[in-house]
């Protein structure tokens, strides 16, 4: 995710985006003045272009293209949680 200078840590690995969305939710759960929305909503938008990479680079693996669609289900159901809770600001 996010290094300590706040530059985002490309995601490249299934391990990555396992542990990387335990991170996004934490992130997002989280009420440090740090962690503002802005850095939330980057944190998202950086994950999900990394995320897209990945799967479109492991479409031709059936076995790999099905852990990246499990975890782009997991993402899906988090963000209908953001929106369901947040609004539009989400």
């Amino acid at each position: 995710m996010f290094d300590h200078s706040g530059q985002w840590l490309p995601l490249e690995t299934f391990d990555d985006f396992d542990n990387g969305l335990g991170d996004l939710i934490d992130l997002w759960s989280s009420t440090a003045k740090t962690d503002t929305q802005e850095r939330k909503k980057a944190a998202l938008a950086h994950y999900k272009a990394d995320l897209e990479t990945a799967t479109l680079q492991w479409a031709d693996n059936k076995a790999k293209s099905k852990k990246y669609a499990a975890i782009a289900l997991e993402l899906s159901e988090f963000e209908e949680v953001l929106v369901a809770g947040s609004g539009p600001t989400a």
